[in-house]
């Protein structure tokens, strides 16, 4: 073989591994799996700990103390009348290990920014009990969205299924799926909405960014007890919501969501905390069954609450 042809063979291998190099750094991180979020931080920081955004080592283990003590006084102690059963509460859960006093990390305060106007909405919702449309969606059994990926105090488990063109992210509550594609395409016509949006996905680097609009405006931000005082928010038509998935390690997903609705919120706020990677969880049927009969219970009970109250 000639020189030339040696030299030429040896620039086309360069290229050709420059080429590989290249596809290989291109290709997105493997997020796929079964992940959970189940965690005794809460949403907001607590008052005690309203000037300390991180507690130090030694301190952690008094607050995980402290934490399990109030989830058991919180309506999740056995003698309770009409807890849930212990075989779906996530009895053992943890604080997040970073050390971190509240899931909310900006505002740099740990509140959520809420509106007066919206905390009297809130307050409404809770109290109102004329109309079905103004329970919680979750209440409904309809669905837990538009943060069906917040925890809770059981089923936090969520699977992740990863093609080239879509990401799959399937909520073990309520059985929330979400198909969300990566093509960077326009989001749907302001006339189509849902209770879960629609969502765009696109890599930043290693991160996984979905930015989902086109909500509907006939729930609450946040539905379960552990919300605190954001539970019964409503949400508008201008929610907009950025999430971040990051896989930090084999075993860790840095989880992120920025709200913003300027209707609802002074500013936007965000959420963060990590998801552990668990293949030995088993998701089982979720089935919601408290719509078929406890709303209109519930709505028939207050009828006769009024009607007593009227007679006397």
């Amino acid at each position: 073989m000639s020189k030339p042809t040696i030299a030429l063979c040896r620039a086309l291998s360069v290229l050709a591994l420059w080429i590989c190099g290249q596809a290989i750094a291109r290709e997105p991180p493997d997020l796929q799996g079964m992940w959970t979020g189940g965690t005794l931080t809460p949403l907001e920081r607590p008052p005690q700990l309203a000037n300390k955004a991180f507690l130090a080592k030694e301190e952690m283990a008094a607050h995980q103390q402290e934490s399990t003590e109030r989830f058991w006084k919180a309506g999740h102690n056995p003698a309770d009348v009409g807890r849930d059963n212990d075989a779906f509460i996530d009895g053992g859960m943890k604080v997040l290990p970073s050390g971190q006093t509240s899931l909310v990390v900006y505002p740099a305060d740990g509140k959520v920014p809420l509106l007066p106007e919206a905390e009297q909405r809130r307050d409404f919702n809770l109290a109102n009990l004329d109309s079905y449309e103004t329970m919680s969606q979750w209440d409904r059994c309809i669905t837990r969205a538009p943060m069906a990926l917040m925890p809770v105090i059981y089923n936090n488990a969520y699977q992740i299924i990863q093609t080239p063109s879509e990401v799959v992210i399937v909520a073990e509550m309520i059985h929330d799926v979400r198909v969300i594609p990566l093509d960077a395409g326009p989001h749907a016509p302001a006339s189509v909405r849902s209770w879960s949006g629609d969502a765009r996905g696109h890599w930043e680097g290693d991160t996984l960014v979905v930015d989902t609009t086109n909500f509907n405006d006939r729930g609450w931000i946040l539905t379960a007890g552990n919300a605190g005082r954001m539970r019964g928010v409503p949400y508008t038509t201008n929610l907009h919501i950025v999430e971040r998935f990051t896989r930090v390690d084999a075993k860790t997903l840095n989880y992120e969501m920025t709200v913003e609705d300027p209707a609802v919120y002074r500013e936007p706020w965000k959420v963060s905390f990590a998801w552990t990677r668990d293949d030995t969880y088993q998701m089982f049927e979720y089935a919601c069954h408290e719509g078929n009969q406890a709303i209109g219970l519930i709505l028939g009970g207050a009828r006769v609450q009024e009607q007593e109250a009227a007679a006397h």
